[in-house]
């Protein structure tokens, strides 16, 4: 396993849950609007048990997500233009982006033809935007800074189109260590009308390096930059939990896996530190389905 995944990290330029139905989340959902269109022959096995309709549950909402099961006989299934991966249950993953629209539908094309859609209403979030009346700094990079990013940031793709077969996607995740949320997810500063980059994840200061952290949930190891930190993550780990959802722990002081590694829930993974650009000591938690970013708050809960 370890050596196909740095087979195919190789491949790149060099350099560069379950989540269950806890409290607070919304429900088993089954909206149907079934229309009779003829499909062509499926390309895949159709899922062979199963209910009627799409039944799912989850947060509903800017940055959240959503698990659940596809109607028996489904051999293709979108959440809006975004084909869905579907195991032989017919469960599958799907989350929205911070910025997602006020509404997506789920669809799915069934081994007779007929296809099934349950559309979805998104809640929009209040962020956090703080408004500032000075110009926005920093110009375009350098090309020498781009000369050592571009491969870093090829690298992270790569980690990303990993398809490791974790079952991560199915579990409650909990939070990988526990301190002050000195950064939450989606918050941004706009300079004098020009919007800034909005925050990605979530930050936890626990006020000293070499704090261990957790992984949330089970997963496989896709990255592990320890001994080339990147330029601004500094010692980077990424872990896939399958289904297209990934974890990223940034500015770590150490890891302590290796890529192609397993891992399990609540297992030490890493040391938090200030590798990379950072200001002090913390750990940045990011999440993302495919080229969604999602809230971490939203797959933990409050913490405890």
């Amino acid at each position: 396993m370890r050596r196909a995944f740095a087979a195919a990290i190789a491949l790149v330029t060099a350099g560069c849950v379950a989540a269950g139905d806890g409290a607070g989340q919304a429900g088993d959902v089954a909206v149907v609007q079934a229309v009779p269109v003829r499909a062509p022959a499926p390309a895949v096995p159709p899922v062979t048990a199963g209910p009627t309709t799409f039944l799912f549950s989850g947060e509903l909402t800017q940055g959240g997500w959503i698990r659940g099961q596809a109607p028996a006989g489904t051999v293709a299934a979108r959440l809006g233009a975004e084909a869905l991966a579907l195991d032989r249950e017919g469960r599958f993953f799907a989350a929205f982006d911070r910025d997602a629209g006020p509404a997506v539908t789920l669809s799915a094309t069934l081994d007779d033809g007929t296809s099934i859609a349950s559309p979805l209403a998104i809640a929009p979030r209040d962020w956090a935007i703080e408004r500032v009346n000075v110009a926005r700094t920093g110009g375009r990079p350098s090309q020498a800074f781009l000369r050592i990013r571009r491969p870093e940031l090829a690298r992270i793709a790569a980690a990303r189109a990993l398809d490791t077969g974790s079952e991560g996607w199915r579990q409650d995740f909990i939070w990988p260590v526990t301190g002050r949320i000195s950064g939450r997810f989606g918050s941004q500063r706009i300079y004098r009308g020009e919007p800034g980059s909005y925050h990605s994840g979530i930050d936890i200061a626990t006020g000293e390096s070499g704090t261990a952290y957790l992984a949330p949930a089970d997963g496989v190891v896709v990255l592990a930059a320890e001994d080339e930190p990147f330029s601004l993550e500094g010692k980077l780990l990424m872990i896939d939990h399958g289904m297209g959802l990934n974890s990223a722990f940034l500015h770590s002081s150490a890891l302590l896996v290796r890529e192609g590694e397993r891992v399990r829930q609540g297992q030490p993974i890493g040391r938090i530190g200030a590798t990379g650009r950072a200001s002090g000591p913390h750990l940045h938690w990011s999440l993302k389905w495919r080229d969604a970013r999602l809230d971490p708050l939203l797959f933990t809960g409050p913490m405890d």
